[in-house]
């Protein structure tokens, strides 16, 4: 592969992963927040908190931390467990009517994001060596979004708080953002997973 087509598919990726990572589930939750289908709000609420990890991973790929990149290859393989490990929450979604609006487009979107989280795995785990070698153009191709995204939000910063967002201060956000989100992470594994089993109601 070319890296002027890898760095195509970084781009289709992001974009993608805006559609269907951010403006759709949100879309769905405040949906079926007003529908009260709480099931559909367990789901997204438990989503959202884990695919956050993709943020933070742009926050470090904004000042060209190696470790950015393996955060993204990780955040796929979560976000995937987090949409389907749930036992209740999978059997009240099944019991769900399918000819409701909202029950089958949450069954449509979460069959759509687990595509894409199979496609942003693979396409992240071709970028692992640019843990230990960060210059490679197509390792650049995972930063060039996060960049622009970056002079986005150092506008909007300095226009509201008349401050500078910078690279630096982007990463160092990034990182005590990963550090509380491998805390919760934990704290799931070691204590709400052997507490709860598969059951989503204490999460």
């Amino acid at each position: 592969m070319t890296d002027l087509s890898f760095t195509t598919l970084v781009w289709l990726t992001y974009r993608l992963g805006i559609v269907f990572g951010v403006s759709v589930p949100l879309v769905l939750l405040l949906w079926s927040t007003i529908k009260q289908e709480y099931s559909i709000v367990r789901l997204l609420s438990i989503y959202f908190k884990v695919s956050s990890l993709i943020g933070i991973s742009i926050l470090l790929l904004t000042g060209n931390r190696p470790i950015g990149y393996l955060t993204s290859f990780i955040s796929p393989i979560l976000i995937l467990l987090s949409i389907w490990f749930w036992s209740d929450l999978n059997e009240e979604l099944r019991a769900l009517p399918t000819w409701r609006a909202l029950a089958f487009t949450t069954k449509i979107w979460r069959w759509s994001i687990s595509f894409f989280s199979c496609f942003y795995l693979i396409l992240t785990s071709n970028s692992l060596s640019c843990i230990k070698i960060i210059s490679r153009e197509y390792c650049q191709a995972w930063v060039a979004g996060p960049k622009d995204l970056h002079g986005i939000i150092g506008n909007t910063f300095n226009f509201l708080f008349g401050a500078t967002w910078t690279e630096p201060i982007a990463s160092f956000i990034g990182y005590i953002c990963l550090i509380a989100y491998l805390i919760g992470l934990l704290q799931i594994i070691l204590i709400k997973v052997p507490k709860y089993g598969r059951t989503s109601g204490g999460f």
